[in-house]
């Protein structure tokens, strides 16, 4: 795989978490504090940071076949999982992911919380907002960087589509100073599901000894191969998902008797 498909694939994945993690940290800032929402947010940097440094070296120095087998199987769990939630919602069966619900919920409870200062952090509760949202989906972000870039031993890559994804979805944000809920994150978590699932499956199986006709190549075949069957998936249970009863209309109230003189 050339390095514009890594990054571009590693961009999309990362910009679904930039996405959460940013209405997150917006909910915090604009109800609560930004200070303390920057010193959470700084914090979970910090630990993320600790995180990288502290694996990216280990699985790197791994045999690339058992690397393949093992990061492939995570992949391709992480990816049908995301395909399966994409499904459910595309077809009804789960409610969309709404971005803006999910920002007025975050405000609703900020706005309840109660005020209080700890270990210098002025508010407490925009600090641990932030830096609980910011560090589980950060580690996602993370997952993804390093499971795709050592796979295909260009780590740089995947880190350029990763930061790319985070400053293009923290400069909207910033500008528009609102979740950024007309983003289409159902398909965006379809597509990603997709690729997940398709790198997964191609890996693991070159990790068990298989080996692809065309290698890089064959993955042209498996990505529309997997698109089509989830399609195919989306378009049975839409068709299978039983309809929504109709409410009876009310029945007409009795004319009244009159009483007879």
């Amino acid at each position: 795989m050339t390095a514009l498909p890594l990054i571009l694939t590693v961009f999309v994945a990362c910009a679904v978490e930039a996405i959460e993690a940013l209405t997150i940290v917006l909910a915090a800032g604009l109800t609560r504090e930004w200070r303390s929402t920057f010193q959470g947010m700084a914090a979970a940097l910090a630990v993320l940071a600790v995180i990288v440094a502290a694996l990216g070296p280990t699985i790197t120095l791994l045999p690339l076949t058992a690397l393949r087998l093992v990061v492939g199987a995570l992949l391709a769990i992480f990816g049908l999982q995301w395909l399966r939630k994409a499904v459910l919602r595309a077809t009804g069966y789960k409610a969309l992911h709404d971005e803006a619900s999910a920002y007025l919920r975050e405000v609703t409870a900020a706005k309840q919380a109660a005020v209080s200062s700890r270990r210098g952090v002025a508010d407490w509760y925009a600090f641990t907002l932030s830096f609980k949202g910011v560090l589980l989906e950060g580690l996602e972000v993370v997952f993804i960087v390093i499971t795709f870039g050592a796979n295909q031993r260009d780590v740089g890559a995947a880190v350029i589509g990763a930061a790319a994804a985070v400053v293009v979805v923290t400069v909207t944000g910033v500008a528009v100073r609102a979740p950024l809920a007309r983003v289409p994150e159902n398909a965006l978590k379809f597509a990603v599901g997709i690729m997940l699932t398709s790198f997964g499956t191609f890996w693991g199986a070159e990790g068990a000894g298989v080996s692809w006709p065309g290698h890089d190549a064959a993955l042209l075949g498996l990505v529309p191969a997997v698109a089509l069957v989830s399609l195919g998936y989306t378009v049975l249970l839409k068709r299978t998902r039983p309809a929504r009863p109709v409410a009876a209309p009310a029945a007409p109230a009795a004319p009244e008797e009159v009483p007879s003189s």
